[in-house]
Order: structure tokens, then sequence, then C-alpha cells
């Protein structure tokens, strides 16, 4: 069974009622959606920039009741550690925490949603866009 990690962008995509992605989540298995400790960790930090942002809250707290959130563990830590080198080795660069997020899709062996093309570069990476 394939498995899909939601980026961050597309959480947030998510959260402000993009279709596209409402469409893709019902016609999965729930089983099947999952984020990483960092998504989640960076969900959080939005809401602490925006303590008024009730509903906001109230959507990220019920999204995260439902949601697997995944570890960041050994395994995650050396996969981040090789494919940084890897993308080092061949010129490539990817802001800290978005290869923090590609590293635990591919040490889950996940599909990544995410629109962000920067992860098109990730040599390996399977990437879908569900905002289309």
């Amino acid at each position: 069974m394939t498995r899909y990690l939601l980026d961050t962008n597309a959480v947030s995509h998510l959260l402000r009622g993009n279709t596209e992605i409402r469409k893709r989540l019902i016609s999965v298995p729930m089983e099947t959606i999952c984020i990483s400790a960092v998504t989640e960790g960076e969900l959080r930090y939005g809401l602490a920039r925006r303590p008024e942002a009730t509903r906001l809250h109230a959507a990220v707290h019920e999204l995260l009741l439902r949601l697997e959130v995944l570890p960041w563990d050994g395994p995650v830590a050396t996969r981040y550690g090789n494919l940084r080198a890897e993308l080092e080795r061949i010129g490539r660069t990817l802001s800290p925490l978005d290869l923090m997020i590609a590293a635990h899709a591919s040490a889950e062996n996940a599909v990544l949603v995410s629109n962000d093309r920067a992860f098109s570069q990730m040599p390996g990476l399977r990437v879908e866009d569900w905002t289309r």
C-alpha cells in the first residue's frame, strides 16, 4: 500500500480549503496519509505566531488528531545525512526543513505530496502535486 506524506505546503492548502487536495484525500484510505514531525513543528510555529487565529488553531488541532505524525528517528536522520551529502556533491541545495521532510518521505518510502517544485531536484524522491 502506498503511503503519502503531506508536506507543510500541502497541509496549508488543505487548511485553506483547496478542493483538489480534499478530493484526493477522500480518494485514498486515511491510514495511508501521514505527516512528518517536522511538518507538525512548522504548523505549531505558525500557530504560535498567530495566537488570535482561533479557527486555525482548531483546524490544526483536529487535523493532528486524524493524521499519523511520523517521528524523526535514527533511520530518518541517516537518510537525511546521506541525502544532504549527495545533494552537496551534485551542487544542489534545498532549505533545511524541506530537506528534512524530503529525507523523511524517502526513508519511509512514501510519496511526498507537495506543490513545491524544489523537491523535483531530489534524486529518487516520488512527489505528487495534489493542488491541481
